[in-house]
């Protein structure tokens, strides 16, 4: 199936999808029973405007899968979040194939950036240590205050506060670039 769809940086082009792709990661949310970081429609359009979004689209154009990027901390790191798969096209390593060219898009653009993401998704975080990713403690993270903030919206906020942002649900994973620099560059 996936060799019917097309996994490409999004732009404007693209902006009609927007309210589509939130909709999934809201019904994903609510099926996994698990916290997510709501954004709002103005922002996943900045995101392609920007040409930092993935989107995952079939040869028709009936919209697949998502995941965005966005740089924190005086661009020191970059997070890779949102990751979405449209039910109907799961289990057919769609989510790796976005997730990869993501990571692609971040070390392209942002290439001595520390590469993170927060998850509760067993298969993100196997999909992230496929890619070089380490599980690590929040303290390791950004201290980027704009980025914690976006946790606000997610059902296990009271969690990350009352641990003083130590720890929540969510996994941290890191990616270090200066880790890999004798790397044979397959994995990116």
């Amino acid at each position: 199936m996936e060799s019917n769809i097309r996994i490409i940086v999004a732009d404007e082009s693209h902006i009609p999808y927007v309210q589509t792709i939130l909709d999934t990661i809201e019904a994903a949310a609510k099926v996994r029973g698990t916290g997510i970081a709501r954004r709002s429609p103005e922002y996943v359009e900045q995101k392609m405007r920007e040409r930092k979004a993935i989107i995952a689209l079939t040869e028709d154009g009936e919209f697949a899968g998502f995941c965005y990027i966005e740089t924190w901390g005086n661009k020191q790191f970059v997070a890779n979040s949102g990751l979405i798969v449209v039910d109907k096209f799961r289990g057919h390593g769609l989510a790796k194939s976005i997730k990869k060219r993501a990571f692609q898009l971040s070390r392209e653009r942002y290439p001595n950036a520390k590469i993170f993401g927060l998850t509760t998704g067993l298969a993100v975080m196997k999909i992230n240590s496929e890619l070089g990713y380490k599980p690590v403690t929040f303290s390791e993270l950004t201290d980027d205050e704009a980025f914690w903030k976006g946790c606000q919206s997610c059902v296990n906020y009271d969690i990350l506060q009352r641990t003083e942002r130590r720890m929540c649900l969510c996994t941290g994973m890191l990616y270090d670039p200066k880790e890999h620099e004798n790397d044979n560059n397959e994995s990116t």
